[in-house]
């Protein structure tokens, strides 16, 4: 693999992502009130022009700051539209598959990917969110998780709901975080399929990376075991969940982001998330660089 086609990329938006070995640095400030948490359709796909214009043809993981950015996976994996067909891996404490009428946002984005033609299905792992609870069940994109083009991996959720509504193939339960990846890990010797992974860090409980988003279970060498499963190989992969702050100037992205009831960012705090958060990126990076590239577009 040459370096140019594993050198990081940095959608700065949020200047929230640490200095990255060889990264290249694409300035997109000036997105960030519009696009940041949601946007509508129209903004996304004008967005998606520019990173079209921006992204070189090859390069390796790409980082979008917060995880309010991402539905950013979105553009990121339907700009591979010319590969053969590819399985998508989220790690995510969140299904991000969530019913939201104003556009895509940063918790209904996978819904959208699961349509593209090129992927095969999606699996979304490290779930431990009520979201995918009783409670929140008739929020979800459910067509999607009935269609087998999404799977949800879970510890510590009820999710009995989805064996009334026959969808219980798609949903994978466990007691915890080992089992999880032990079953995925395995179910992946069988794979034929290159992947795309996304990674967002609140899948990760604190002590590894904390996020301004709750929380999940998984520690650093369950991320690891899972990348190393992925071994036909990557046609790309992004990271997100960035400690980031941002005070909207549109009152609707106020109010949205108060429903969901997101966790302070304590400024004193600040600078040792930071650092945390940019080691665990250097040791991702490390993992995903040890796999095969698959094609690019």
């Amino acid at each position: 693999m040459s370096e140019l086609s594993n050198q990081p990329i940095v959608l700065d938006i949020d200047h929230s992502v640490g200095p990255l070995r060889d990264r290249l640095v694409l300035p997109l400030e000036r997105w960030q009130e519009s696009i940041r948490f949601g946007c509508s359709l129209a903004r996304m796909r004008r967005f998606a022009r520019v990173l079209d214009e921006l992204l070189p043809t090859r390069h390796g993981t790409v980082f979008t700051g917060s995880g309010d950015f991402h539905h950013l996976s979105w553009p990121l994996i339907a700009r591979l539209r010319g590969n053969a067909p590819f399985q998508v891996v989220v790690l995510d404490n969140h299904p991000d598959n969530m019913r939201f009428p104003f556009g895509v946002h940063c918790g209904s984005w996978v819904r959208r990917v699961a349509l593209l033609p090129q992927v095969s299905h999606v699996h979304v792992l490290g779930i431990t969110s009520a979201d995918i609870g009783a409670g929140h069940a008739w929020e979800n994109y459910l067509t999607p998780l009935r269609r087998g083009r999404l799977s949800y991996w879970s510890t510590g959720v009820d999710t009995g709901w989805s064996r009334r509504l026959g969808l219980a193939p798609a949903f994978h339960g466990f007691d915890t975080a080992e089992a999880m990846l032990d079953a995925f890990v395995e179910s992946q010797r069988a794979q034929t399929l290159p992947s795309y992974l996304s990674i967002d860090k609140d899948v990760f409980a604190p002590e590894v990376a904390r996020t301004n988003w709750d929380q999940g279970r998984l520690q650093l060498d369950h991320a690891l075991a899972l990348v190393g499963s992925l071994c036909r190989g990557l046609v790309g992969s992004d990271i997100n969940g960035e400690i980031s702050h941002y005070h909207y100037r549109s009152w609707w992205k106020r109010k949205l982001s108060a429903m969901d009831a997101q966790p302070a960012v304590d400024p004193a705090q600040l600078a040792g998330w930071q650092a945390q958060q940019h080691a665990l990126n250097v040791q991702l990076l490390a993992a995903i660089a040890n796999l095969p590239m698959a094609s690019f577009p």
